[in-house]
């Protein structure tokens, strides 16, 4: 064998040790081809902001093709990520929870996991300052958007009518997402809307600065009966002063937020998202204030839907 026929062997050999080990290698496998999608939300809410710029992190971390997509919200983030019509999606506590147990919107339980637990959410009630609105009782009669049909809004929404003693079907419901909510206000079309998401929500921070708004009280006892009846997902909480241009802080109920995934993704594609969610943290804040708020103490407490494998072993590993 002449030194150039080994040479060229030795070539071909070292050609195909390569190929076999990208073969091998997770990321490889599991990132390799077309776009991958992350389930957000309505373009003016958080999730679809934080979405948007954890998106251009992954991909430019990994050398990957992620999106963002616009979705109704929690409910159908979860069902997204369920179908594996997105990767990662973000989501309520409550409807998380509803998700693993099969009940409330879904009819069965669905196979998803936490990555991450990311943000608490406060639950919103917006009304015009000049309105005559002073508690949730008053919104009887009125038209008051809910949130969009299958979104975590419309969950809270109504089990807030319900331990305040509103009947549901009293209230005209356009179920607007939150950008359709902001336009029908300023257009004086509704005389409130429900929001639940990170404070502030960017949405509703630029409708106060155009248009003055105040936000109804979320009663403590009603976070409490709301918490018996349903996943114990809950906790009191303020708007601080200031917030929106309020002049007091105003009670409300808060709800954590999970990123997740579908139980059969592989634990090598969590350990990177992780990764890089955690790496890009500081860079996301600058643009969105919630990507701050990431903690790893906390990121882990996201019961009851079971922490994915990949993301044990990334937390197990980071306290080693």
């Amino acid at each position: 064998m002449t030194g150039r026929l080994r040479r060229a062997l030795a070539l071909m050999l070292g050609v195909a040790v390569v190929f076999a080990l990208s073969a091998c290698s997770p990321r490889a496998a599991e990132w390799s081809g077309g776009t991958s999608v992350i389930a957000g939300g309505g373009p003016t809410g958080v999730y679809y902001d934080y979405g948007g710029h954890l998106a251009n992190e992954l991909s430019a971390a990994l050398g990957i093709s992620m999106t963002v997509e616009e979705t109704d919200g929690s409910v159908d983030n979860v069902r997204r990520v369920d179908s594996g019509e997105a990767l990662l999606g973000f989501a309520q506590g409550d409807a998380a929870a509803d998700a693993v147990a099969g009940r409330g919107a879904f009819d069965e339980p669905l196979q998803i996991r936490a990555v991450a637990r990311l943000y608490d959410e406060y639950v919103h009630v917006v009304v015009r300052a000049d309105s005559d609105l002073e508690r949730v009782s008053d919104l009887s009669g009125k038209t008051v958007s809910l949130g969009a049909e299958g979104s975590g809004v419309n969950v809270i929404a109504t089990r807030i009518l319900a331990a305040s003693g509103v009947d549901a079907a009293s209230i005209r419901d356009p179920q607007l997402d939150l950008r359709e909510s902001i336009s029908a206000m300023e257009r004086g079309e509704i005389d409130g809307f429900f929001w639940v998401g990170g404070l502030p929500t960017p949405g509703i921070e630029n409708l106060s600065g155009a248009l003055p708004v105040r936000l109804l009280p979320v009663e403590q006892e009603w976070v409490m009966a709301i918490n018996g009846r349903y996943s114990d997902a809950y906790r009191s909480s303020d708007f601080p002063a200031g917030a929106y241009g309020l002049d007091q802080s105003v009670p409300t109920m808060a709800v954590p937020n999970y990123l997740i995934v579908a139980a059969s993704t592989p634990d090598a594609v969590v350990r990177d998202v992780l990764s890089v969610l955690f790496d890009a943290r500081s860079r996301m804040a600058q643009e969105v204030p919630a990507a701050a708020l990431l903690n790893r103490r906390q990121a882990i407490f996201t019961v009851p839907v079971e922490l994915h494998p990949g993301a044990v072993a990334y937390y197990r590993d980071e306290r080693s």
